[in-house]
C-alpha cells in the first residue's frame, strides 16, 4: 500500500455535454508529493480537484485515494459503483480550500473549525476546540477565534479555510487558486501558510495555480493542463525555465507578461 500512488487518475474522462473537459486523463500523485496545476481556463484543472472531492461525477475511468477506488467499490471481484458509505469513508481522506472561502457566515472562526469534526467524525467537543485552537495558532489566527467571516480580511479568511480544512486530518490537501480572491498584499499571508503546512506536515498537495513564482519554489512536480489533457509536466525549476512544449511556452509568456 505504501508503494501505491496517493492519488491515481486512471483514464478519467469528464464531459459536460458535447464538451469533453478531460479527456483520458492519466495522472500518479506520490504520498507527500507537492504537485502545481497550472493552464489556461477551462482547460480541467479545477476539474481535477472536484472530481477528487466528488462535487464532480467523472465519466469515464477510476479515480483511485490511499491504495482504494474512490467513487467505485469492488463487489465479486469487480468495481462497480459506490456506495455513499464508500465515498463519503474515502473522500474523509480530502480536504479542499476553495478560492471563495466557502466558511459559515454566522459561525465564528472557532466555531467554522469544530463544525465537521463534531458532526461528521463524532469528535468530542473540547477535543473539537483543542485541535481548532492549535490550528488557528498555526494560522496565526488564535487571537480571532471568536470573530466572524465579516470581521476578518480576506487573508484571514483564507487561513481560517486552511485550518477548517485541516481540523479533518485528510492525508491529501486541495487548494483552488486559494489566492485569486484576495488583494495582492494578503496574498503573502496565505502562501506562506501553505508553505509552512508543506514544510511541517506529511501531506499530499495539489494546488492549482497562478502564482508561478510560488509553484516554482514550492511544488514537487508542475503540471500543464491545455484541452483537457496533460501537455508537459516536470520539476519545476527546468519546468518554468525551459519548457519544451510549444503551448506551454505561450501559456508562461502571458503570465508572465500580465504581471
Amino acid at each position: 500500500m505504501t508503494d501505491s500512488p496517493m492519488v491515481r487518475f486512471d483514464k478519467v474522462t469528464k464531459r459536460y455535454g458535447p464538451l469533453t473537459v478531460l479527456d483520458s486523463l492519466d495522472l500518479d500523485i506520490a504520498r507527500g508529493e507537492k504537485v502545481a496545476i497550472i493552464g489556461p481556463s477551462g482547460s480541467g484543472k479545477t476539474t481535477v480537484l472536484r472530481m477528487l472531492m466528488t462535487l464532480e461525477a467523472i465519466d469515464g475511468g477510476v479515480i483511485y485515494v490511499d491504495g482504494e477506488p474512490l467513487t467505485h467499490m469492488e463487489r465479486n471481484g469487480k468495481l462497480v459503483p459506490a456506495d455513499k458509505a464508500h465515498i463519503r469513508r474515502v473522500r474523509a481522506k480530502i480536504g479542499m480550500v476553495f478560492q471563495s472561502f466557502n466558511l459559515f457566515p454566522h459561525m465564528t472562526a472557532m466555531q467554522n473549525c469544530i463544525e465537521a469534526p463534531t458532526t461528521v467524525l463524532g469528535m468530542k467537543r473540547r477535543e473539537a476546540e483543542a485541535r481548532a485552537a492549535e490550528l488557528l495558532d498555526m494560522v496565526g489566527l488564535s487571537a480571532k477565534k471568536d470573530h466572524y467571516p465579516s470581521q476578518l480580511s480576506g487573508g484571514q479568511q483564507q487561513r481560517v479555510a486552511i485550518a477548517r480544512a485541516l481540523a479533518m486530518r485528510p492525508k491529501i490537501m486541495l487548494f483552488d487558486e486559494v489566492t485569486s480572491a484576495l488583494d495582492p498584499e494578503l496574498v503573502g499571508e496565505v502562501l506562506q501558510v501553505i508553505r509552512r503546512l508543506g514544510e511541517e506536515h506529511d501531506l499530499t498537495m495539489l494546488m492549482v495555480t497562478h502564482q508561478m513564482g510560488f509553484a516554482k519554489e514550492f511544488a514537487d512536480r508542475a503540471c500543464f493542463f491545455y484541452q483537457g489533457k496533460i501537455c508537459e509536466q516536470g520539476e519545476p525549476k527546468s519546468f518554468f525555465s525551459n519548457p519544451q512544449n510549444e503551448r506551454t511556452r505561450q501559456f508562461l509568456r502571458a503570465v508572465l507578461e500580465a504581471g
